[in-house]
């Protein structure tokens, strides 16, 4: 027995400096110990994550996108089984958690807030039992003349929407005009300070935004409603309807019904070229591809040549990325069927609303699935029924609705965002969706989903199944 022994440790000895070795001490008894071992894209990312709060600018940003490409390899037990294994206070959960909120996953517990994004109630009254702990009086910085105006009046009106449907406390409601400009969302910012506000929404612009939270300090804490080109500053927040969003949405939604390779019919607009971009960047994170893009002109072409080529591509094409408005949609259908595509998945950004209202021309659409607002499909408590709505506010018609939506959220946000702060899996049913926080400030929006069926739009369940 003893020559057997000393023959094993001499191979376990050699093998070690091959650095093959497959040995393990045993613990007294002889059972091994249990390793355990870190994903080696989670140690990548771990190193990244460290010196993430050293960089400042573009440098900052492009470390967060490696951590972010790096992380949405993962598949989603390991992402769930690693962030679950991190430390409190490791730089690397916040990232791993926001994933995982995007895929519609739980974290394994609340984000990590000291020393990084907190949330401060001030001297606000104590919260009621389901959260609700609005300012005592809040501020909201809107673009209510220029050239943002027509876009800030379905806020506003939402906004108001929610406030008065609240019976409970209500903070004192001021509202200031940024007049859509950088310098005037400072100025308006700095006055509602002045005069009080312990809390303010807004502004409303990007470039507003961008400027506003590149001040050196804001005082009174900011719920933006847009996104900047920085992460929010630490104690404020944003909440956008940005088109990457719809585009990191259908990815997801592709991604989960096993749909990987996938052909992009993309239009001109900037919006559908950014949520593209951001379709595209997600879909490649997970371990997708980009088969074919196809950029649309606002009068299509025959393409029809195009999209068989497309689908004959080894490997094939399992789904169809439509980052288009209606108009151009309804003319590339018949096609997408006569390129032998007519059976594949289709998804859509919720563009392709622009346009519609005609069912007789709308059946051309039948089947695409598209990220919507919940409250235009399904009703949301708290809210009348958005056609009812319509009829009586121009502000909630058509196109309006989901910045009437937006609106109403943001007031909600004013008052939940705290609890959404210290929940680890807490969420808001929105009107425009599913609201969470994630570790650095933003809002992330689970959309409903919908789809055509006899060119009528209908809800489809859950997360668009």
């Amino acid at each position: 027995m003893r020559t057997n022994a000393k023959r094993l440790a001499w191979l376990c000895a050699g093998l070690m400096v091959l650095g093959l070795s497959a040995c393990a001490p045993t613990k007294p008894g002889g059972t091994r110990p249990t390793v355990t071992r870190t994903h080696p894209v989670v140690v990548e990312a771990s190193a990244l994550a460290r010196n993430h709060d050293t960089l400042t600018g573009q440098a900052r940003r492009d470390n967060a996108t490696a951590i972010e490409r790096l992380i949405a390899g993962l598949d989603n037990a390991t992402l769930g089984i690693e962030a679950g294994k991190l430390a409190e206070g490791d730089p690397l959960y916040n990232f791993m958690g926001r994933e995982l909120q995007r895929r519609g996953l739980d974290l394994p517990r609340p984000f990590d807030r000291e020393g990084q994004w907190r949330f401060n109630a001030g001297n606000r009254p104590a919260a009621e039992r389901d959260g609700y702990r609005p300012p005592r009086k809040l501020a909201v910085l809107l673009p209510l003349t220029g050239s943002l105006a027509t876009a800030a009046s379905p806020v506003r009106d939402g906004l108001l929407a929610g406030y008065y449907g609240e019976h409970r406390a209500r903070p004192q409601i001021v509202f200031y005009d940024t007049a859509g400009t950088p310098s005037g969302a400072v100025e308006a910012y700095r006055k509602a300070a002045a005069e009080g506000a312990d809390y303010v929404l807004g502004p409303l612009g990007r470039d507003e935004v961008g400027t506003l939270f590149q001040q050196d300090a804001l005082d009174v804490p900011v719920l933006a409603l847009n996104r900047g080109p920085q992460p929010p500053p630490s104690g404020n927040a944003s909440f956008a309807l940005a088109p990457e969003d719809d585009g990191i949405a259908a990815a997801e939604y592709l991604l989960s019904r096993k749909a990987r390779r996938v052909l992009v019919l993309q239009g001109s607009d900037d919006n559908l070229r950014r949520s593209t971009t951001a379709f595209r960047d997600h879909l490649a994170s997970r371990g997708g591809s980009v088969v074919e893009t196809v950029v649309v002109a606002e009068k299509p072409v025959d393409s029809i040549a195009v999209l068989q080529a497309a689908a004959q591509k080894e490997g094939g094409v399992d789904a169809v990325f439509i980052a288009l408005k209606a108009p151009q949609a309804r003319a590339l259908a018949p096609q997408l069927l006569m390129a032998g595509l007519g059976d594949k998945l289709r998804v859509g950004t919720s563009q392709l609303l622009s346009g519609t209202g005609k069912p007789e021309q709308d059946k051309a659409l039948d089947g695409i699935a598209f990220p919507t607002e919940t409250w235009t499909v399904q009703g949301l408590n708290g809210l009348p029924p958005a056609e009812a709505t319509g009829k009586s506010l121009m502000t909630a018609r058509g196109p309006a609705a989901k910045l009437f939506a937006f609106g109403y959220d943001a007031w909600l946000l004013t008052a939940y965002l705290e609890k959404l702060a210290n929940d680890a899996n807490g969420k808001l049913d929105g009107a425009t969706g599913d609201l969470r926080l994630d570790g650095f400030g933003n809002v992330l929006r689970t959309p409903a989903w919908s789809t055509f069926s006899n060119g009528q739009i209908v809800a489809l369940g859950g997360s668009g199944g």
